[in-house]
């Protein structure tokens, strides 16, 4: 398997898992939030936000065109940090998708 197709069922999981525990954001962050400079968009967007509407879609247009994956990739830690409050049912699934996410694009 390619690494970008590995890439591709990964995240598809980690959408799943995002559904799952009630962290998948149905609502689009307007035009204005994609314009943020700060890491994650953390100023205009929530963390399920910046995933859904600019992380999976970027890097779903990079297996798309069969594009060159990042050098690195290292969300998860963030994300660990944003639902430490959350329980471990919640949190878990999440956390561990998100790392295959990363493993992937980092080894690719």
């Amino acid at each position: 398997m390619s690494p970008h197709d590995e890439l591709a069922s990964a995240l598809r999981e980690l959408e799943a898992a995002l559904m799952e525990a009630g962290f998948w954001e149905k609502s689009r962050p307007d035009a204005s939030a994609f314009e943020s400079r700060q890491p994650f968009c953390v100023d205009t967007m929530s963390l399920p936000q910046w995933l859904r509407y600019v992380f999976i879609a970027r890097l779903q247009a990079l297996i798309d065109a069969r594009a060159t994956l990042p050098e690195s990739c290292a969300v998860a830690p963030a994300m660990e940090i944003w639902l430490k409050d959350e329980p471990a049912s919640r949190r878990e699934p999440v956390i561990r998708e998100l790392a295959v996410v990363d493993r992937i694009v980092t080894q690719a």
